[in-house]
């Protein structure tokens, strides 16, 4: 490992920490042959008793979904008997030991990472992914969330990824880029060949470990003397991966033809099993005494049961040596073996690989592996499976749907650009209507995800009206999600205009009726959409994910906030349940927006950084351009300035292009909020001002009006705040919810006469109400009034009646706001509260935040100690809150002298208390 001090050193304190029973996970990427594989060889010596798990990516069995968990897994596969049930049933269904369904995707990520956890129970664990952009995508997906997960269990995760190759996206993992060795370090690794030809190999491999060894490797007895023609080496550096690859190519050449032959099966295997090489080899005449050539050249590591490559680029070489007869008479031969062996899913693959033309039968085996792919939450190994069996296709039609499925499945997977690709292969034009709307879904992702909301819904509104009474169904569903569309860029005509196609369904009737000047329609249509959204886990509701979403952007419309987070709750639920990843960051982020809606500013942010972080993961540019103008809001309420312009900045640069108008509107609105909570009147004017037109209709804006009314008071534009005032009590009254009406009655106590306005104050802080109760006195949070809401009407009331030198009734709403501000952190407004309440002579110091010594607790630590009072074991919570038994119990750990509690039985007492 010459040169390479700080790589080691970066991985030795992984290892330290693991030891002492920390987790951490590290990924190190760089070019072909740079030195990753020698690095997690070195770490895998340097774990002394910890266990290690290694799986290595191969090229042409990326798409076989879980194979590489399985191959991770194959040393402790006896620990998914200890798992819990659930997450028993998962992991043996995605490994094909089982014929069942798996509803619940992050079951499998959660079982992952209690497996992870269980094989470190004895010791430290060290886990180790090569050549990760050629692993399945499920496998790495599961793989990252366990990584991102781990805190103390004792695991390390390192992963390799080759830089530039496709599939090369494990995200979210912090990096270290292997860079090519210093020229001192790269000259040690040269010896025994004359000065002048040293110089040359030195420059030719650019500092590349591989490239050093193998073009040196590669010199003729001439060249090592010293006589190197002008074309002994490759003339410049893009040549080298070509040149590193002769260089193995000539290795496997020298071999025997059967040792060849056997090579040739292991590499195109994917199991790494020396049963099913050698069983599929036998079929071509050869035996287990070919593999020794290759083995005493050092091209394979032989291990118990398990055949090993030495580099991925030796197992290239001789894979692509072999000629394309032989290629698919080797994939032949491995259909067999797993064929008998019981592993219908690979086989469908290497039959499919060995295929020269088209194949129905190969492509309908291929059909089920998607299907089962799709029912274990492999959605892009279920894509991939359904585009392969469109190239195997030879009848137009039937070609045609499996390209769609492959592109809806795409776009479920969160592979928008992947679906667009697959989209411009459908066959036009496509007479089967219902292949035609789904069609219509997939190039709407597409816009909807890169480009123009609006051209996304005009595609789906289109092809319904083409669709027609023929398929109802169909119809309905392109509807809806036009509605979704035409909302997402604030286009309150283009949903009234969609909604009016169909305004009998029930989804539609709300805006239909909404926009159309009857707003108790429109409740009334809402009221069974969010029943149907609230069945129980015994019952079975046909609602799919754009359902749920539509119904929760009504409730939003409405100001049913309670219910709007119960739906979007459900739609959560809903998308792990069903491994719909890919409209995960869009369920999130409703869920945000109703908890802003209720001033549950911290849950928000909490949820918006998860959506946030998945979005950029899946490349959802659309999505994150929302969820960083939603994460922007409560950063405006603790007056992060420098966060809110970050987020602001790019959500604008992304939205405004694309007419995506409630992102732009949202980012606004948050500046609007920081300038406003730093007392800059007229700019926040200014903000609030454009975010209201960059929406138009008054219900997509309601939200923001308030802001609008306080500043243009503030800013002495009196005329601007009657106005915004006269249209938010239209329709707070029109809709009727209590939280609307507090917020009515502040802006007519702004903006009316001073002799009216104390019975406005009074009115909205008795609207803004505290919590409703259920029978046993337990508060509905749901229902929990917004205490951001409330304190900032009870600090208007307390500035307006200092201005009538009321001081103390004015010391009480001034002391009552200071207090809320300070206890959501709401550092500008509390500063605001502050001065006001000094200036009508109350005291002014610092007080505790209102929640006690829970607020010294971090939000995860809340979390787990807030389910550890209702008498949650550690793997109860461990599987609410997808994290690891031990990592509660390391929360727990930490919680506890903070709580000031020596167990978990006084933490219910201390909550209450």
């Amino acid at each position: 490992m010459r040169g390479r001090s700080t790589e080691r050193e970066r991985i030795g304190r992984l290892l330290a920490d693991g030891r002492r029973g920390n987790s951490g996970a590290l990924l190190l990427h760089g070019e072909a042959g740079i030195g990753k594989s020698a690095l997690l060889d070195w770490a895998a010596g340097q774990a002394g008793d910890a266990r290690v798990l290694r799986v290595e990516g191969i090229e042409s069995e990326m798409e076989l979904a879980y194979g590489g968990l399985h191959q991770l897994f194959l040393p402790v596969l006896d620990l998914v008997d200890g798992l819990p049930p659930a997450q028993a049933a998962a992991l043996r269904a995605v490994f094909g030991l089982t014929a069942d369904e798996v509803r619940d995707g992050f079951t499998v990520g959660l079982a992952v990472l209690t497996m992870l956890s269980e094989a470190a129970a004895d010791g430290p664990l060290l886990c180790l992914v090569d050549d990760a952009q050629w692993v399945d995508r499920p496998s790495v997906d599961m793989l990252t969330f366990a990584a991102r997960r781990l805190r103390a269990e004792g695991v390390v995760m390192l992963f390799a990824v080759r830089d530039g190759a496709p599939g090369a996206t494990v995200k979210g993992l912090p990096g270290l880029l292997v860079e090519g060795l210093d020229r001192a370090a790269a000259a040690e690794l040269l010896t025994g060949l004359p000065p002048y030809v040293a110089d040359r190999v030195l420059e030719e491999a650019g500092g590349n470990p591989l490239a050093l060894i193998e073009l040196s490797a590669a010199l003729t007895p001439a060249q090592r003397a010293g006589r190197l023609g002008p074309l002994a080496l490759p003339e410049t550096a893009a040549a080298l991966r070509g040149r590193i690859q002769d260089g193995f190519l000539e290795q496997v050449g020298r071999l025997p033809e059967a040792a060849r032959l056997v090579l040739l099966v292991a590499a195109a295997d994917d199991t790494g099993s020396l049963g099913t090489v050698l069983g599929a080899a036998r079929e071509l005449g050869a035996g287990v005494e070919d593999l020794e050539p290759a083995e005493r050249a050092g091209l394979v590591v032989l291990s118990g049961e398990l055949v090993r490559f030495r580099h991925p680029l030796v197992r290239y070489a001789a894979y692509r040596s072999a000629p394309l007869a032989r290629r698919i008479a080797a994939h032949r031969a491995l259909a067999g073996a797993l064929g008998e062996a019981g592993q219908p899913h690979r086989r469908a693959w290497h039959l499919a690989a060995a295929a020269t033309g088209p194949d129905e039968g190969v492509a309908e085996e291929l059909e089920r592996v998607a299907e089962w792919a799709g029912n274990r939450q492999a959605m892009a190994s279920a894509s991939a499976a359904y585009e392969r069996a469109a190239q195997l296709t030879a009848d137009r039609d039937l070609r045609a749907r499996r390209l769609v499925q492959a592109a809806q499945k795409a776009a479920d997977a969160g592979q928008d650009e992947r679906c667009g690709a697959l989209a411009d292969q459908v066959p036009l034009p496509l007479a089967d209507q219902e292949v035609a709307a789904n069609f219509a879904r997939a190039r709407a992702v597409v816009e909807l995800g890169y480009r123009s909301p609006a051209t996304a819904a005009r595609i789906l509104l289109d092809s319904a009206d083409r669709t027609g009474a023929a398929h109802p169904e169909a119809t309905a569903s392109l509807l809806v999600d036009a509605v979704h569309a035409a909302y997402s860029g604030g286009d309150a005509a283009l949903m009234a205009e969609v909604a009016s196609r169909a305004p009998e369904l029930p989804v539609l009737a709300v805006p239909a009726r909404l926009f159309g000047d009857d707003v108790p329609g429109a409740l009334a249509a809402l009221r069974p959409l969010v029943a149907a959204t609230e069945v129980t886990a015994t019952e079975v509701t046909a609602m799919g994910v754009m359902e749920r979403l539509t119904t929760g952007i009504h409730c939003l419309l409405t100001g049913d906030h309670p219910s709007a987070r119960r739906v979007a709750l459900g739609a959560v639920a809903h998308c792990r349940e069903q491994g719909i990843s890919g409209w995960l960051p869009t369920t999130l982020d409703l869920l945000v927006r109703t908890e802003l809606a209720l001033g549950r500013h911290e849950e928000a942010t909490a949820r918006g950084t998860e959506a946030l972080r998945l979005a950029e993961y899946y490349d959802l540019a659309h999505r994150a351009s929302h969820l960083r103008a939603a994460l922007a809001l409560p950063a405006a309420v603790r007056g992060e300035e420098e966060q809110v312009r970050a987020l602001t900045e790019e959500a604008l640069g992304y939205a405004r292009p694309r007419g995506v108008g409630r992102a732009a509107a949202d980012a606004l609105w948050a500046r609007g909020l920081l300038e406003l909570g730093l007392g800059r009147a007229q700019a926040a004017l200014d903000e609030l001002a454009a975010a209201r037109q960059e929406l138009g209709h008054p219900l997509l804006c309601l939200p923001l009006l308030p802001d609008l009314v306080e500043a243009a008071v503030r800013a002495g534009r009196p005329e601007r705040a009657a106005r915004a005032a006269g249209v938010f009590d239209e329709w707070a009254t029109a809709l009727g919810q209590p939280a609307l009406g507090a917020l009515a009655a502040r802006c007519r106590a702004l903006t009316g006469p001073d002799g009216a306005a104390e019975d406005h104050f009074t009115a909205a802080l008795a609207l803004h109400g505290d919590a409703d109760t259920d029978e046993d006195g337990n508060a509905d949070e749901d229902r929990a009034g917004n205490a951001f809401d409330r304190a900032r009407t009870a600090l208007l009331y307390g500035e307006w009646l200092r201005r009538l030198r009321r001081q103390i009734d004015a010391r009480e709403q001034l002391r009552a706001a200071l207090d809320g501000f300070e206890a959501l952190g709401a550092r500008p407004w509390a500063e605001r509260a502050r001065s006001e309440l000094g200036a009508a002579g109350g005291e002014t110091v610092l007080t505790p935040r209102q929640d006690g010594p829970i607020s010294l607790l971090s939000p995860q630590e809340r979390e787990v100690v807030r389910l550890a009072a209702t008498g949650a074991s550690n793997r109860e919570i461990a599987e609410q809150l997808f994290l690891s038994p031990r990592t509660v119990g390391h929360h727990l750990y930490r919680a506890f002298p903070k709580l000031g509690v020596g167990s978990r039985t006084e933490l219910a007492a201390l909550l209450a208390a």
